[in-house]
This record gives structure tokens, C-alpha cells and sequence, in this order.
């Protein structure tokens, strides 16, 4: 009992360093679904790991029925976890959360396989996953990685690392994106720009011809002098 009431004065100081629209303790611990989801996730995982499965269970599905948010008691979850609004938040069973970890609204750790064993995501420390992402199957993001909204992620991401897009792309971290000689930030803010890298290589295109006109046309003058010295015909109109 003294470790769950730790554990809910650690939930709440969190929401304060992640959420600026946080006023008062009494306010999140009465307000905050994503507070309330996870108070009553680690009193049904307690339950869970001592075999009364029902029971967990049953108070798993009466915290979503209050709060929207699925968190199956069988997920294992760290410390100082927050859930901003929370609505539509599913997270499996055999999911494994760290600490420091943010989840936003309409995310979902699931599974891609009917088999048992681990077949939900594993989230390493500081991992912060956007509104209305999807990490599907036994895959481990790796601590402080950053999974933008809507993603769909079914592979590893590597630690420090952002991912955005449908089916998730690993994106290059901060001081490293790829401006060309054309001045054009093929990675804008760290998205990836297919259209970007396609105007680039047209606009390297078209200074590869306007050198191959210039030549010939240095080229030809040089032949007119030749042939004609000072005696070159007249251009026809």
C-alpha cells in the first residue's frame, strides 16, 4: 500500500513537468483520465502477478469504462508514466513500459500475431509517442525516441531517434539534416521531403544541360571562326 501511494504522488508530480495546463494536485488527481487509468492499472497488475486474473481483469474493465483508456493488467509499466487526455489509449498485455514515458491520445502498443508469449511493443525510458500513433508487434523503441502522430511503427527504432509516417520511417536526429547545394533542407524540421530530393536532382539536371549548351555553343563559334576567320556568313532570317 505504501509503495501505490508513492507511486500515485510520483504519477501526479509528473503530469506538472509535462503538462503546463496543470494547476493543482487536486485538480489532476480528479480531472486527469491518464492519472486515474494508471492508479487503477497498477492496483489490477498487483492483482494480476498474485494469479487473481478475474478480479484484475474485471477492474481493468471498469477503469475503461471510466477513463477510455484500455490498459490490459497484464502490461508492465514504470515509473513517473503519463497519459495526456488519454481517449482511445490501448496497450496490450504483454507490453513493457519504462520510465519517463509519455503517451498522447489514441495510441496503441498492439500485437500482429495470435500466438502466445511477447507479441506487444517494448517502450524503453523517456520514449514520448504522439496522438493517434500505432506500435504494433514485439518491437523495442528505443529510450528517448520520439514516435510522431498517426505513425505506424512494426520495427525496432533505434535509441535518440525520431520516427514519422505510414509505415514508420526512422528519421536523421538534430545536427544532421541534409541541406543541398541548391539550398533546399531536404529534411524540413527532420521529416523526410521525397519532393524536396526530387526538385534537387531536377534542378542538378538542368544545371548539367545549360553546361552541356553553353560548350556546344562555345564549340560551334570556335568551328564559324575557323572555317570563315573574319568572312562568316551572315545569320538567315
Amino acid at each position: 500500500m505504501i509503495e501505490f501511494f508513492k507511486n500515485l504522488n510520483e504519477d501526479i508530480a509528473c503530469v506538472f513537468r509535462r503538462d503546463p495546463a496543470a494547476r493543482t494536485k487536486w485538480e489532476v488527481m480528479t480531472t486527469y483520465p491518464g492519472v486515474h487509468a494508471v492508479m487503477i492499472h497498477r492496483i489490477s497488475h498487483a492483482l494480476w502477478k498474485r494469479n487473481w486474473r478475474y478480479t484484475a481483469r474485471f477492474l481493468s474493465f471498469m477503469g475503461r469504462m471510466l477513463t477510455q483508456i484500455d490498459i490490459h493488467p497484464g502490461a508492465a509499466i514504470g515509473r513517473h508514466f503519463f497519459i495526456d487526455h488519454g481517449c482511445g489509449v490501448v496497450i496490450g498485455e504483454t507490453a513493457i513500459i519504462g520510465d519517463e514515458v509519455t503517451l498522447y491520445h489514441g495510441v496503441t502498443l498492439g500485437g500482429t500475431s495470435w500466438n502466445p508469449g511477447k507479441r506487444h511493443p517494448t517502450l524503453e525510458d523517456g520514449v514520448v509517442v504522439g496522438a493517434g500513433a500505432k506500435i504494433l508487434g514485439p518491437i523495442t523503441v528505443g529510450s528517448r525516441a520520439r514516435i510522431g502522430a498517426n505513425s505506424v511503427v512494426i520495427q525496432d527504432v533505434p535509441c535518440n531517434m525520431t520516427v514519422v509516417g505510414i509505415p514508420g520511417k526512422v528519421v536523421l536526429p538534430v545536427g544532421r539534416r541534409q541541406i543541398d547545394k541548391n539550398g533546399i533542407d531536404l529534411d524540413h524540421h527532420l521529416m523526410p521531403d521525397p519532393v524536396g530530393k526530387a526538385i534537387s536532382c531536377l534542378l542538378d539536371r538542368i544545371d548539367t544541360l545549360e553546361k552541356q549548351v553553353a560548350d556546344l555553343g562555345k564549340i560551334d563559334a570556335s568551328m564559324n571562326s575557323s572555317l570563315y576567320g573574319d568572312n562568316r556568313p551572315e545569320k538567315l532570317h
